[in-house]
């Protein structure tokens, strides 16, 4: 029923929390592979290019570039889950994304197709929930694929 289980990660505990449910549901459904992704802004810079002899002014020399702020350790972070995960017999991919996190998590599941999304959230609600917003919540609203939202440890029921 599930065969590629989407977990997003951003290098907390609290995200972690969706692990052991994602990993149940891989191998109860006998998934194909559980997908790990992890969101890093996009920053906007310059690097700069060779001129080969040419005169050109220091602001010919950069050209603009996007790049991820910490996309190396993201990219570490999340092969260091994937390993144990497929040391426990699971099939894992990751990505790594650039972008606003809620909006790319969206668009990722829906472009290659995932058929549940596993994430965890704070339960946060009222004003909390809204002066902090909630990137979980924005997903599962978002969303088109079915969302399995797993709740922090110690999490109070608000109503």
């Amino acid at each position: 029923m599930y065969g590629r289980i989407l977990v997003p990660l951003d290098g907390s505990k609290l995200a972690e929390c969706a692990l052991p449910h994602a990993e149940a549901l891989a191998t109860v459904c006998s998934a194909e592979k559980v997908i790990l992704v992890s969101v890093t802004e996009r920053v906007q810079g310059y690097r700069a290019i060779e001129d080969h002899g040419q005169p050109v002014t220091q602001r010919e020399r950069l050209v603009p570039e996007a790049v991820g702020k910490l996309q190396k350790q993201a990219e570490k972070y999340l092969s260091k889950i994937a390993k144990g995960m497929e040391a426990r017999g699971i099939k894992v991919d990751t990505d790594v994304l650039l972008g606003s996190p809620a909006d790319e998590i969206i668009l990722y599941a829906n472009d290659p197709g995932a058929d549940i999304i596993v994430i965890s959230s704070h339960g946060r609600s009222g004003v909390s929930r809204w002066a902090y917003g909630s990137v979980a919540d924005r997903i599962f609203r978002g969303s088109c694929v079915p969302v399995l939202m797993v709740r922090a440890p110690g999490c109070v029921p608000g109503f």
